[in-house]
């Protein structure tokens, strides 16, 4: 730990890695909760793998191209709303089973992104980044962007937390209500998409689901408020992704991975905690 408080004085890469995973987790724990509580982490891990498909158009476009302006976290964007509004629309209108579309709209997403990737110089060492995250890469630019993605979603999600309360616990009732459950339904599908987005930086694409819900499902535990879960979520979000930075430092592991790990280590003690607390009652 003493090696990385003192590294992290001295490399701006360390410190913008620190930022990078702050700012994820403020989303990922007001979104998440949103996530867990309207039950829809296959949609989410459906957006997050199409969104393989805009980092590696955009990454081709810049290296083989010389489009400077297209960065991956541009086209990561752009495939994630995408993917999140077909995936809405499909649900709320159309005939097909939502479980198909998903994993259709899955294996399409990856596929164009491996194909782009395949024909850009490098391709390798981009696909193991993408797929299992790089937040050591990350650069000043990339936090101004993910400041900005950050503001839009926790405003917009706290803002109409009401609606998106009613949404996600009775659609029947909203309906009642007057609100436009198909809207804010889709609305809260583009915030999923923005967050995915915002980790895939952090974590990668494959490990996204697991920090999107895993500090939501151990808050979860300690309080039973939406406000709260959010809160708790929040904290245990930026935790989790700092003390995985300091712990994969040392050993030189991946960030990502070790952030997950040490997130699902907590939240598989949580359980054990709380089936032994039922069992003693």
């Amino acid at each position: 730990m003493g090696e990385f408080l003192r590294a992290l004085a001295q490399h701006a890469f360390l410190q913008h890695a620190l930022a990078a995973g702050a700012l994820a987790g403020v989303a990922c724990g007001v979104v998440g909760t949103y996530v867990v509580v309207r039950r829809i982490s296959a949609i989410a891990g459906g957006i997050a793998h199409c969104v393989l498909a805009g980092l590696g158009a955009a990454r081709y476009l810049q290296v083989v191209h010389g489009l400077e302006n297209a960065r991956p976290l541009y086209g990561a964007i752009v495939a994630a709303l995408v993917a999140a509004v077909i995936i809405g629309l499909v649900s709320l209108h159309a005939r097909e089973r939502e479980d198909t579309v998903i994993g259709a709209l899955w294996a399409i997403g990856m596929a164009v992104g491996v194909l782009f990737i395949s024909r850009t110089p490098g391709y390798n060492q981009d696909l193991m980044g993408y797929l299992f995250g790089n937040i050591l890469l990350v650069r000043s630019a990339d936090l101004w962007l993910m400041v900005g993605l950050d503001a839009v979603v926790v405003a917009v999600a706290l803002i109409l937390y009401p609606q998106l309360q009613a949404v996600c616990f009775d659609e029947e009732f909203a309906r009642l209500r007057g609100l436009s459950v198909e809207l804010y339904y889709l609305l809260l599908l583009c915030l999923t998409a923005l967050t995915v987005v915002l980790l895939t930086s952090v974590v990668g694409i494959v490990l996204v689901i697991a920090l999107l819900t895993v500090p939501v499902a151990i808050a979860g535990h300690f309080t039973s408020t939406l406000r709260g879960m959010m809160v708790a979520s929040t904290v245990l979000c930026i935790l989790f992704t700092t003390a995985g930075l300091a712990l994969s430092y040392g050993p030189d592991l991946p960030a990502g991975a070790t952030t997950i790990a040490l997130a699902g280590a907590v939240y598989l003690a949580v359980l054990a905690f709380a089936w032994v607390r039922r069992t003693r009652q």
